[in-house]
């Protein structure tokens, strides 16, 4: 049975022809409810929109619809109401920086302008943890399930991660060696680094390759923004989260080193303590809807 959800974001996009303004009466991101519309197209197995300059264009199909279900959708949620706004609240939240900057603060929007007040603590997975286990913080979007049987982990997103390199970078690795062994042709290639321990790098090369990087590690820097900017400047290459590289992929400031045969992935907990505010349950609900989106984007 089609969600409820996916109804209301059709019925706003129809009457306002715009994912952007659908989006604002949702209190929604544009790719959660671009990502609405995708997952009720599929399930439909029609096309309902067309983009044009000047907005959506409905299909004929869209016609019909709109026709029979809006006004279902009106009255229904008039009938069981929406999820009551946060109101005035604060809620204490951490996460590694570049997450929060990129993905989370922003998805946290429409709760600010219902009166949340959001203090944000960034650092590593198990600081973080640690600090809300001592119920110094309240939310975690965590790179890491916690062990600890006190904590509530529910998956967030599965983050999709690329080896890239600056163009000058990659065009001294031979392709026919690349395709031949990976390993030996990406030996001279030095690497930017999240830590010493090379995570992210180290578990590219064994889930793709089934050995350990011996590269050069020209860089290390506790941010994957940085990272980024450090590939494009050429200091070396790094593996990196999608969502995080795409704009410099579109733009060729930087290109892929390999194409995985498996896609390495992370999941992204929300991780709370059972002495959490109300608030806390409300923004994971509220962040689970905006990630719905952010495998589109």
């Amino acid at each position: 049975m089609t969600s409820l959800d996916l109804w209301e974001a059709f019925t706003h996009a129809y009457r306002e022809r715009s994912i952007s303004a659908a989006a604002r009466r949702l209190d929604l991101s544009q790719p959660a409810v671009t990502a609405r519309i995708r997952k009720l197209e599929h399930e439909l197995g029609t096309t309902l929109f067309e983009r044009s300059r000047t907005g959506l264009v409905p299909t004929g199909r869209a016609d019909a619809l709109a026709a029979r279900v809006t006004p279902l959708v009106d009255q229904l949620r008039g009938a069981v109401g929406t999820e009551p706004t946060i109101g005035p609240a604060s809620i204490r939240i951490g996460g590694a920086a570049d997450v929060m900057a990129s993905r989370i603060v922003p998805a946290l929007a429409p709760l600010v302008r219902e009166g949340l007040d959001v203090a944000v603590t960034t650092g590593l997975a198990q600081d973080l943890l640690d600090h809300l286990a001592a119920d110094r913080l309240d939310l975690v979007v965590s790179s890491v399930r916690p062990t600890d049987e006190n904590l509530r982990s529910t998956a967030l997103v599965d983050e999709e991660f690329l080896l890239v390199a600056a163009p000058a970078l990659a065009a001294q690795v031979d392709p026919t060696d690349l395709a031949e062994d990976p390993v030996r042709a990406l030996a001279a290639v030095p690497l930017a680094a999240y830590s010493p321990d090379l995570p992210i790098i180290r578990r590219y090369w064994l889930t793709e390759f089934e050995e350990r990087p011996a590269n050069r590690t020209a860089l290390v820097l506790p941010d994957l923004r940085g990272l980024l900017r450090a590939v494009v400047a050429g200091i070396g290459a790094s593996v990196l989260p999608r969502y995080l590289v795409d704009s410099a992929l579109a733009d060729g400031t930087v290109v892929r080193l390999h194409e995985p045969r498996l896609g390495p992935l992370n999941t992204l907990w929300l991780v709370t303590c059972p002495t959490a505010p109300p608030a806390a349950a409300h923004v994971c609900r509220h962040l689970s809807t905006e990630a719905a989106g952010w495998a589109s984007t």
